[in-house]
């Protein structure tokens, strides 16, 4: 069986669709693949909490894509600017200085285009009011980069992505696998497609890869992660296997990016071993560790909780707790800052223990009790005096322990107290393919493969070690959009060369 369109897009998550709408309203005829069925449909992007970071001058950028602020609800808002400067600054500094800059400058120039296109596409947007701000007099006061996100979550952000689809008659196959990448003459000629036991040959002119890294793949995380990343929950979509990835390797195109890192988070330790598709929304993580410590089974701490914002930290103390015993660490609050912590631990998916002394809490935990006890004793007697600050890096910190707590340390003192446990949960790995700055997947020569085009989590290079929160997501709509207009180009001037 044979199929015929100018662009075949692999995927059906945020970066795919946002491809697949960019290029169908360059007028050619657009096919999209969804390897999982209708009701899985969307990838990772179905899971996210929908924070998505972008470069913006103030509340009024703000506004325009979000509409609905009031004059009244806006005077009761302060966000201040978050520029291209300090959005490609968070980039480089959490990355360590890796971040690919030619891939790393059109994500943060193209952010804040690309987000009002998303909303002229339908895409609605909100402030994160619960997890980015702080009320302090009468006033919400956001911080850290990020003030907004999708509507409804991934949600949201699927349902309005596909419904634009759907406007412009963009086709969806659902349970179709791509599995295989056709050249004639050096360019891409067709794909072929899976579904059951039927095998499609789809002839196009061009393919954007965007289906996701290989995190779904228990073989493939072990090999390039390490073989303890065996133990990790996948947070997201079972799907994401790295086909793609194989498909464009296997026509030249080559490995970039940290392939033994990825982005992973500290996540409950009952969570599903894949994601939920009945549970959507990032539901499961437990990102209010700022707040408390993070002890281990011995009863160590082993990370500095207070580093920085959760925004900058969180994408990669998730391996660190892998490395912990039994892969298990437990986030020790008191009463203080219970309040406080985020919306996720007060769902009923949250697991937790409670008790009215430090010492009840910790006899219902499989730990080394004394060294447990003895870490939250030292902790307690190295806390500095000065003025607590959530909305900021207060500096006020621990002295004489190790590792520190740099902000945000307060004695743990006040019962009730909490040990919510944690384990890793792995959202997407940071290796993938060697793009351009076009969406162009490029060859062993760092030449493009003529009609190969990916967006999404295949692109490689981007992220190192870690990356600022929400960047994921905005880079995944940039590359898309990106790739979804190049490739349309592409195919266009093959059928015009065609009929020359």
């Amino acid at each position: 069986m044979t199929k015929k369109f100018d662009l075949v897009v692999v995927g059906a998550g945020n970066a795919a669709l946002c491809a697949a709408i960019s290029a169908k309203e360059h007028g050619i005829d657009v096919l999209v693949l969804e390897r999982g069925p209708r009701h899985k449909r969307g990838g990772n992007s179905f899971f996210t909490d929908g924070a998505i970071r972008f470069a913006y001058n103030g509340l009024e950028d703000i506004r325009a894509i979000i509409p609905k602020i009031t004059d009244e609800e806006a005077e009761k808002i302060h966000i201040p600017s978050y520029s291209e400067v300090d959005y490609h600054g968070d980039l480089m500094r959490v990355t360590n200085g890796q971040s690919d800059p030619e891939l790393a400058k059109q994500l943060v120039t193209k952010s804040y285009q690309t987000i009002k296109w998303m909303k002229e596409q339908g895409v609605n947007f909100d402030l994160i009011y619960d997890n980015q701000s702080f009320l302090k007099d009468g006033v919400y006061h956001f911080w850290g980069g990020l003030p907004v996100k999708t509507e409804d979550k991934g949600v949201g952000l699927i349902k309005q992505l596909n419904a634009r689809a759907e406007e412009l008659g963009i086709e969806i196959w659902y349970e179709s696998r791509a599995v295989k990448l056709n050249t004639e003459n050096d360019k891409i000629s067709s794909i072929l497609v899976r579904q059951g036991e039927t095998e499609i040959t789809v002839n196009t002119k061009s393919v954007i890869l965007a289906c996701g890294s290989f995190e779904g793949n228990k073989k493939m995380r072990s090999e390039y992660i390490g073989a303890e990343w065996e133990a990790a929950i996948v947070r997201g979509t079972e799907f994401n296997t790295g086909d793609g990835i194989s498909m464009a390797l296997e026509v030249g195109a080559v490995r970039y990016g940290e392939w033994n890192g990825c982005h992973s988070i500290g996540t409950d330790a009952k969570a599903p071993k894949v994601g939920d598709f009945t549970k959507p929304g990032d539901i499961f993580k437990k990102h209010s560790y700022p707040l408390g410590i993070m002890i281990n089974k011995d009863g160590n701490r082993f990370v500095d909780e207070g580093a920085d914002f959760r925004n900058y930290t969180y994408a990669k103390y998730g391996r660190e707790i892998l490395k912990q015993p039994d892969h298990i660490a437990y986030q020790i609050y008191d009463s203080q800052v219970r309040p406080m912590l985020r919306k996720e631990y007060n769902l009923e998916e949250a697991t937790f223990y409670q008790a009215d002394t430090i010492e009840e809490l910790v006899e219902q935990l499989p730990v080394n009790k004394g060294q447990f006890l003895n870490t939250i004793s030292e902790y307690n007697d190295a806390v500095q005096v000065g003025e607590y600050n959530p909305t900021e890096k207060d500096g006020k910190g621990t002295n004489g322990i190790t590792p520190p707590k740099s902000n945000w340390a307060l004695e743990i003192k006040e019962g009730p107290f909490y040990a919510f446990p944690v384990t890793c949960g792995i959202t997407f790995a940071f290796g993938g393919l060697r793009v351009n700055s076009n969406g162009e997947v490029l060859n062993t020569n760092e030449q493009p493969i003529s009609g190969l085009f990916a967006a999404g989590e295949m692109v490689g290079g981007i992220f190192y070690q870690n990356y600022p929160g929400g960047s994921g997501l905005m880079s995944g709509a940039v590359f898309g959009k990106i790739a979804g207009s190049q490739a349309a180009k592409y195919a266009a001037n093959e059928k015009e060369n065609l009929v020359k």
